[in-house]
């Protein structure tokens, strides 16, 4: 049985060691500061399955516009990818956005990534125009820094 819970400052060591070889040996432990498990835990959330941490949510609320949810990063455990794992801890950002009055959730993502924009896109996010383009997808470049393209989404709660 899959459970979708609040992350726990310790659950932070649980993943990042792991984090690399989840992308196939891409650098991504340092895209997840430690910071989503102790100080945005109400929007941080950890995946179980029979007691094994399967994957996690890192998001925030926007302190700028509160009815915006950001999800900052997702990962899923390459043999539970395929099983709901994703979308579960979407769905349960979203139930809890609702709740607290959110009205959007936003993610970004490479767009080298197809597979995380096929996601996005399968659970209901719209890309957001950008000034550049592949594969018919728009994209901003540099958007986390040089070389750091990113597709932006919206999705309406």
């Amino acid at each position: 049985m899959l459970v979708i819970r609040n992350a726990e400052p310790a659950d932070y060591d649980r993943f990042i060691g792991q984090l690399d070889a989840w992308w196939g040996g891409r650098q991504m432990a340092a895209m997840l500061p430690r910071l989503f498990f102790t100080h945005f835990r109400p929007w941080t959330y950890v995946a179980e399955r029979d007691e094994v941490a399967v994957g996690f949510l890192a998001g925030l609320r926007s302190q700028t516009d509160p009815r915006q949810v950001y999800c900052h990063f997702i990962g899923v455990a390459p043999a539970a990818r395929g099983t709901g794992v994703g979308e579960a801890l979407f769905q349960r950002l979203f139930a809890d956005a609702s709740l607290a009055g959110c009205e959007e959730a936003l993610s970004v993502t490479a767009p080298i990534n197809r597979g995380s924009i096929a996601f996005h896109t399968r659970l209901g996010f719209t890309p957001l125009s950008g000034p550049a383009s592949r594969d018919g997808i728009p994209y901003t470049p540099d958007y986390d820094g040089p070389g750091e393209d990113r597709v932006r989404f919206r999705r309406t709660l």
